[in-house]
């Protein structure tokens, strides 16, 4: 290579950088704002993620586990209600918390369920009477009895047999 064409090389280099130097310049007189407005946003959000990042690390809960009560319990608390209901002496709130507090006694004592909020009425054991909130337990001697206070046979129990 001879001499000159490294000098107009090195010339022409230089000229391009001049250039890029010169829209870098142009670019950021334009946008200078924002650029420092939008690293600004980028920067206050970092800190304020590790910043709360931080006090997690600090506020630790113990997880919040919820179990089924277990029948035999609800029973115990059943048979308490019913002898505190007792000793009142109103028959009104006996009958009530009898009603509420045996729901297992009251279908075994039961040909046929129902719903004071249903129209429909089941066996005992069938998976949907066992859902019927004691409070709302209608007893039937028979079919019979149940149909004649407007109840239907259940599709899923009653219906099938």
């Amino acid at each position: 290579m001879s001499i000159k064409n490294e000098k107009k090389a090195k010339a022409g280099f230089s000229e391009r950088i001049k250039k890029v130097k010169s829209k870098i310049r142009k670019f950021w007189a334009r946008y200078e704002i924002k650029m420092v407005m939008a690293a600004g946003l980028v920067l206050i959000s970092i800190i304020s993620f590790e910043a709360g990042a931080l006090k997690g690390q600090n506020w630790r809960q113990e997880p919040l586990i919820i179990e089924k009560i277990a029948e035999s319990s609800m029973l115990k608390t059943a048979d308490l209600q019913n002898n505190t209901a007792k000793s009142s002496g109103s028959a009104s709130e006996n009958l009530n918390t009898s009603v509420a507090g045996a729901s297992d006694v009251a279908k075994k004592d039961c040909a046929f369920v129902g719903s004071k909020n249903s129209n429909k009425y089941h066996s005992p054991d069938c998976s949907y009477a066992k859902r019927i909130k004691p409070e709302n337990i209608v007893c039937f001697s028979n079919g019979e009895d149940a149909k004649n206070k407007g109840y239907v046979p259940a599709g899923c129990c009653v219906g099938k047999k």
